[in-house]
């Protein structure tokens, strides 16, 4: 159950981090995953550090994770192994993909720096900044759900992902309306076309504006404006309540207080009893189980439930979630496909990374199927059995034989206590990187693997069989489940 706590609310854990969980009472793990809020944030101060997964930086120049978009996915991987607050990254994750927004579209406009601070920008790197979206999705990720979805309403990497930039009273655009509700919020079948050109009505004047040093480009970012003279100020009506009590319609207020109809359509949205089913649903497939037809109906309902009486609070649907019976159900271990971001994380944990760079995982990642800031569209990825494929197995396949090539001298390190016979390398190694049961048949390739030529269990033949056989189960099918 261990392993499968640390899988779901992390991304796994090296054999150091499981030894220093082991014993540790089960409801204390998850509330210490939980209740992150207290743990370090000084992960990054261990960039560079040699105990650490390495990095690579552009030839000649220093590590911007601020203003170069491959720095910045480093530096997000860097984060996953090692941040201990590993549920925040999770979460980061997964409204990476429930809001999502390509950096491609930002740089074609304002250029890589610019564009990259808009996605991942911490605001400590220069004064005044704004962090990018992914650091909101990180602060806000587990908090009030009203807070999240309006200020992802107001970011300005979004504004101009969804074109709110062009969204005016006398031509107003309707992008951002729809997905608001469609994607963000309520879900297909609790809208009509005449709510979202309501919607798109209530946003006009959503704007963005650059900041700074204008003539640098590490030196300024983007920022949300309000533009009051593209608002339209006329009352909006929609189909379902807007305001406890039943009133639809937003009234006719001055353009200079036209943000509060975006914030009265937000909290609608926001306290919409579809709102809180289709978010509960979309983390219990993520947390629990997307491999069943259906989800979980008594706890999908707790969480909603959960929801709606907590003042919106998304960490009182995670706590309903992760505190319920089916989370630790055996039935729902290795019931998720791993999405490349979490297969490669796990990897990197499990098998080692000394001198491993995890700028070796950006092109194995993208090859997967999944490169970090750059969803394909608004619907985000292709989720469950989307991310397998021919061409994506065998990039997962040849990212385990490389990782496992890096490793071998740790991993034969590691299996010299068992080096007796086959037979107990090959369960030390199944019992280091936990997946789904092989056949007894497939057991015996392994141990037929090992003996392939006369077993001695020395240094020399643990380097040479320690790797393939981590690679055989890395790159297995079995292991591709979370």
């Amino acid at each position: 159950m261990l392993e499968h706590i640390l899988r779901r609310m992390g991304f796994g854990a090296s054999p150091a981090e499981l030894a220093a969980w082991a014993g540790v009472p089960i409801e204390t793990v998850i509330d210490r995953f939980l209740n992150f809020e207290s743990m370090s944030t000084d992960h990054d101060s261990k960039i560079g550090l040699p105990e650490y997964v390495g990095i690579t930086t552009q030839s000649g120049q220093p590590f911007s994770p601020n203003t170069l978009i491959n720095d910045a996915r480093q530096r997000w991987l860097f984060r996953m192994v090692h941040s201990q607050r590993p549920l925040e990254e999770k979460m980061a994750l997964f409204w990476h993909n429930h809001f999502a927004t390509a950096y491609s579209k930002l740089n074609g406009a304002v250029g890589q720096e610019r564009a990259t601070r808009l996605m991942d920008n911490d605001p400590n790197s220069l004064a005044g900044s704004e962090p990018g979206m992914i650091q909101k999705l990180r602060q806000l990720g587990t908090g009030n759900f009203a807070t999240l979805l309006w200020e992802m309403a107001r970011d300005p990497a979004m504004i101009y992902w969804l074109d709110s930039q062009l969204n005016t009273r006398t031509r107003p655009q309707e992008n951002f309306g729809r997905e608001i509700m469609e994607l963000f919020s309520l879900g297909i079948g609790n809208y009509t076309e005449a709510d979202v050109y309501a919607a798109a009505r209530v946003f006009t004047g959503f704007n963005w504006q650059i900041l700074g040093d204008r003539t640098s480009t590490t030196g300024s970012y983007y920022a949300y404006r309000y533009v009051p003279n593209d608002h339209d100020p006329t009352a909006k009506t929609f189909t379902f309540d807007i305001y406890p009590g039943g009133g639809k319609t937003i009234p006719a207020r001055a353009a200079a207080q036209g943000e509060q109809d975006a914030l009265d359509l937000v909290l609608a949205l926001v306290r919409h009893p579809a709102t809180a089913r289709r978010l509960a649903i979309r983390l219990y497939r993520f947390f629990v189980n997307e491999t069943a037809a259906n989800p979980d109906e008594a706890l999908v309902s707790a969480m909603a439930n959960a929801y709606l009486a907590g003042n919106y609070n998304i960490k009182l649907m995670l706590r309903t979630l992760f505190y319920s019976p089916q989370f630790r159900d055996s039935a729902n271990y290795f019931q998720r496909y791993s999405w490349p971001a979490e297969y490669v994380v796990r990897a990197i944990k499990e098998v080692g990374w000394t001198g491993f760079t995890v700028n070796s995982a950006i092109t194995p990642m993208a090859n997967m199927g999944q490169q970090l800031f750059e969803p394909p569209d608004v619907n985000g990825w292709e989720l469950g059995p989307g991310w397998i494929s021919t061409s994506s197995m065998l990039s997962r396949m040849n990212f385990a034989s490389t990782l496992a090539a890096n490793q071998r001298f740790n991993l034969a390190r590691d299996a010299q206590p068992h080096r007796s016979s086959p037979e107990r390398v090959r369960d030390y190694a199944l019992s280091r990187f936990r997946t789904m049961a092989f056949t007894d048949s497939q057991r015996t390739a392994m141990t037929d693997y090992l003996r392939s030529t006369a077993w001695t269990g020395n240094d020399a033949q643990l380097q040479a069989r320690m790797p393939g056989l981590t690679r055989l189960i890395v790159g297995s099918g079995e292991y591709q489940f979370n």
